[in-house]
Parts: structure tokens; sequence; C-alpha cells
């Protein structure tokens, strides 16, 4: 029988563990009678309490034997270790009133570290024989695919033996491509590494693949376009496995190969982010996300969870979506106490039910309306939810203490031609002017960051659709450019944003080179593999930009210890002047006045190049 459960294999540990300290002195002295079975039972039981607490501590029965590793079994090596300095340093105690051999400390580690790891590996032996049987069973007589892998690097090793293990399938690895001269003839996992990137057009003849799988998940965007392009020159398909930032758990596993996406084209170079700094302020915190069901919220939401937080609140107005994160997190993350809620920023009654109840230490704000012509059609609801909604949120983060707010704001609010861009840079003074009235020890900032690849609505996920419908695909214009970032990116940045803590900033993520929209059509053109998509340019649509920015003229940029991240010096508004904007934006909204709105956020932002 399988033990499944981390709470059975914890039971199942301890036994083990605690069986290798009798084992030691049958191996000892051969032979345990009288009054060395009182000694051998009594040291057997002081033992087990040592061993809980290592086993907590350690927490090698989370690990998932299906998949142990190298790092799992160094990791039991460890916990042996310290037990067995814990026995010996005991035993001068034990031997005043016991039978304690000095070997039988040493002896018992040993068979301890011997008994764990063989539990762990014929489990993973036997999982994988049963599901290799399974498979076989069900398995087509179709000859399998034969593949190449790009990338003899851990995540290639793993992927490789995964398909060796899983014949079901359909993919036969034959052979490694990687660009490290010094692996070229070597041999991994019984495969051979047959050359870097030049010679896989060899490679594929002389193996006869069919498909490379790029298992590269720390490479750049760049890499992975040669990859792409240079299997398609040599009549290869191209499949990936996620980057570092959408592989849960570091495992790789026949699952994530999926086809290459756009967004893996334009992937940057990992960011490293200071982990010590972002658990420093969300470990064991009651965490609530605003807009936890969006794009955003909820990949923040998934982030969130890793670095320990006591509870989380998700907090929307959109039921369906709330529901699906809270299913999502309760699923992934079973340890972390969920609470969802639906809830309309805009209503601080309610709002404040749930500050009062749950008492978070820390808030994201990421509830808004983005998209730039449906605000332009309705000013009056930007208002409604980006500026007053922001304003609730942040007045209730004053009352009752919150300790962190990070305010998720836009490019689209630098130099502003839309009420939805306008409506954020209120957002963002908004945040500001709380920040003047924090409390020592509170810090509330912004972070600005441009389109992030694959939420709702954007650009990647409507050129989809419209090559499902056969075509065209529409883009307002031929010179139209966008910062891009990947929604896991974004995410991260955001949470190192927040360890930053400069009460008052907006932070600034680098957003690296804007990419032109036409391209980037072109690309998810090709990656679909459709055939005679025409592209058509419709004309630029209200409020729109053609180059978007993160700085406005009048603002500086200072760096933070974090090399992604900015601080710009905002433009500083008066609070009674932002009060009153504040009442009159009020009124207009109530009034569902759409040039008035238009007017007071011209008036108000410098920079504003709204139409009046």
């Amino acid at each position: 029988m399988t033990i499944n459960t981390v709470h059975g294999k914890f039971l199942l540990d301890l036994l083990v563990f605690t069986a290798a300290a009798a084992l030691a002195y049958v191996l000892r002295l051969d032979v345990v009678l009288g009054d060395t079975a009182r000694s051998v039972l009594i040291y057997t039981l002081i033992g087990i309490p040592i061993k809980w607490l290592a086993l907590h501590y350690f927490k090698v029965s989370r690990h998932i034997w299906r998949y142990v590793t190298f790092e799992d079994l160094s990791q039991l090596a460890r916990m042996t270790g310290v037990v067995t300095l814990a026995l010996l340093l005991l035993t001068p105690v034990l031997r005043s009133q016991l039978f304690v051999p000095w070997s039988i400390p040493l002896i018992e580690g040993v068979l301890a570290l011997a008994l764990l790891s063989g539990l762990r590996l014929l489990t993973r032996w036997h999982l994988g024989r049963r599901r290799s049987r399974s498979r076989a069973h069900r398995q087509s007589t179709q000859t399998p695919e034969r593949v190449l892998i790009a990338g003899a690097g851990d995540a290639g090793r793993l992927m490789a033996a995964e398909l060796l293990r899983s014949p079901d399938k359909g993919m036969l690895p034959v052979g490694f491509i990687d660009d490290s001269s010094v692996k070229t003839g070597r041999v991994l996992v019984g495969l051979p590494v047959l050359g870097s990137l030049s010679h896989l057009a060899q490679a594929a003849h002389d193996t006869g693949a069919t498909l490379l799988v790029i298992a590269m998940p720390s490479a750049g965007g760049q890499i992975i376009r040669e990859y792409v392009n240079a299997a398609r020159q040599a009549g290869l398909q191209a499949r990936t496995i996620p980057g570092l930032y959408e592989l849960m758990g570091g495992q790789v596993t026949t699952e994530q190969i999926r086809n290459v996406s756009v967004e893996d084209l334009l992937r940057r170079d990992p960011v490293e982010v200071d982990q010590g700094n972002i658990s420093g302020y969300l470990s064991g915190q009651t965490v609530l996300v605003t807009g936890a069901g969006g794009s955003i919220g909820s990949e923040l939401v998934r982030q969130l969870a890793r670095f320990g937080p006591a509870r989380l609140v998700l907090v929307g107005r959109g039921e369906n979506s709330i529901f699906a994160i809270e299913q999502e997190m309760r699923r992934e993350w079973p340890e972390v106490q969920i609470n969802a809620l639906i809830a309309d920023v805009r209503h601080p009654t309610r709002l404040e039910f749930i500050f009062e109840t749950y008492r978070p230490g820390v808030v994201f704000h990421a509830a808004a309306h983005k998209h730039v012509p449906l605000m332009e059609a309705a000013p009056s609801e930007a208002i409604h939810n980006n500026v007053l909604g922001t304003r609730n949120v942040a007045e209730l983060c004053l009352k009752y203490g919150v300790t962190r707010l990070v305010n998720v704001s836009t490019d689209k609010a630098v130099n502003p031609t839309s009420v939805m861009g306008a409506s954020k840079r209120v957002a963002e003074m908004v945040i500001a002017d709380a920040a003047t009235r924090a409390a020592p020890g509170q810090a509330f900032v912004s972070v600005r960051f441009g389109n992030v690849l694959g939420s709702r609505g954007s650009v990647v996920p409507t050129f989809l659709q419209q090559i499902r419908l056969g075509g065209p695909v529409t883009i307002t214009h031929p010179d139209m450019t966008r910062y891009f970032m990947t929604i896991p990116e974004a995410s991260r940045l955001v949470l190192q944003a927040g360890g930053l803590a400069n009460n008052g900033s907006v932070y600034l993520l680098d957003m690296g080179e804007p990419v032109k929209i036409a391209d980037l059509a072109r690309d998810v053109i090709r990656l679909s593999g459709a055939q005679d998509i025409e592209i058509v340019y419709s004309g630029t649509r209200p409020g729109e930009k053609l180059y978007e920015e993160l700085l406005t003229s009048g603002e500086d940029v200072i760096p933070t210890r974090h090399t992604e991240i900015f601080s710009a010096q905002l433009q500083q508004v008066q609070p009674g002047e932002l009060a009153c904007l504040l009442a009159e934006l009020t009124a207009a909204a109530g009034q569902d006045n759409g040039p008035s709105i238009r007017a007071l956020l011209h008036a108000a932002i410098h920079e504003s190049q709204i139409h009046v």
C-alpha cells in the first residue's frame, strides 16, 4: 500500500527511524537478552521525541517520494547527522544507567539514513514500475516520436528521465543539444550530448528526431527564440517547459511539456529577488489582496503563499473568479488559512467590516478598472473604482494600523492621455497623501509597471481568439509599442517593492525594452501554426498612446537596493487641494458627468494630455 499523505509519511518515517535504534544493537551485539533488552527498549523510547522533533523541523516527510532527488537525500543526511550528534552528546548520561556502547548512535545514524533513503528510493522504483506497466498496457502500437532535448542541465536531465519512464507519452528522447562545448560527447541518463545549437539540423538527421523539447527554464526570451527558429529551419516541432517563475516546487514532469508561447519568446532573464526581505514582512502576517480574482491579484495570491503568511484574505467582487482562486489555493496550499470574500472596494461599510474582522497587517490593492476604451466611455466608473475605491482602502489601512500597503498602478498613469490612466495617477496621489499621515512603522507605496502578458483582455488572448476565428488580426497602429512583463514576474517584483518599504514612494519596475505590437502579432501567428492570417490596422482608439512611458518629464528616478526596481519622485499635491479634487470628482461621478470629470483630471495633473 502506498502512503500518500504527509501525516502518513511522517509516521512511517518515525517508525523506521525508531527501528534503527534496535537494529543498531542487534548489529553491534548479535543477541539482545536480559538487562541488555531493557537498555535497548529505554534507549529506543528516549530517542523517539528527538526524532519526532527532527522530522518536524527538517520537513523531510513533505518530499514527493515519487520524484525523490539527490537534494532530498542530502536533507535526510543532515537530519540523521543532527540526531546522531544529539544522541552522542546524551550517551555519557545514559551510560550511567543503561548499557549504551559509544558506537550505537553512530551505527543507528548510518542505519537510519540507509533505511529512510531506501524507503524513498523503493517507493520511487515501485511507483515508476507500476506506472510503466499500467501505461504500457494502454499504450498504442504507434511508433513513439523521437525527441531531442535542448539543455543538458538539471531540467533537461530530469525531463529525459521522466520521458524514459513514461513510454505512454509517445515521446522517446534520443539525445541532448547544449551550447556548452564541455558537455558535447558526454552521456547523460544514457543519452549522448550531440553538440550545440549549430549542430541541431545534423543531430535531427542522425537520430531521426522530429521534436525539440526546450528544457531551459532559466533561459531568456532571446535564447528561446533562437532555439524555436533553429528548430523550424531543421524541420522540427518545438515545445518547451515553463520558466522558473511558473515552475512550482522545482519539479519537472512530462505534464509540463507544452507548445512554445509568446510569453516564452519575451521571457526575460530571471530576476533575482531577496527572499529574506520578502519573507520578513509577509511571514506570519494576515495579508489582504483586493482584486484577488484578477490576473495580477490572483498571481499575487499564488506568490504570497510561498512566504508563509498566517492567513490570506481574498477580496473581489466577481464571485466566479474569487471562487476559482480560492479553490486553487485550498488545493495547492492546504497549510495556509484562506478566507475568500465578495466585496467591492467602492463600498466602505463592507470593506470596514472585513478590516475589523480580519485585521490585516499587509494589504495589496490590485482592484481596478484597466481597459482604456471602456473607461473613456464610462469615466464615472473609473472614478468610483480606481480613485474612490483606492481612497477607501487607504483610509482603512490608516485606521486599522496596516503596516504595509502596496498599490498596484500602471505606466498609463504617466503623462495620461486617457481617463483610466489619469484615474490611476490620482490613485497614486491618494496613496502618497495617506503616506503623509501614516504612523511610524507604516509604509504606503505604489508600484508602476506596463502590460502583463496573458492577463484577461490583453493583446495575446485577443490575437489568439482572432486567429481561431480565421483572422484577421487587428492592430490599432503599425508603430504601436508597449512594455511587457509576464504575470508571475510582475507579481514577484510587486512583492519585492513592498519589502523596500520607503513610505510614500512610487516604485517603477524595470520593464526591459518596449515591444512592437505588430511584431508580437507576427510571433503569435507563427506559434499558432496558422497560415495566411492577415494583419490589419484599425486606427488608434480614444485615449490610446503609441508609446507608453514609465516617468513624467518632471519626475526623477532614484535607484533602490534592488536592480530591477526604481523609485520616482512624485508630483507633490497639497492635502487641501487633493481633498477638494476628490470631493469634486465624487460629485461629478455621482452625476455621471463625463466632461466635468475629464476637465477636473486634466486640471489636477500637470502633465495630463487628456482630451477635454
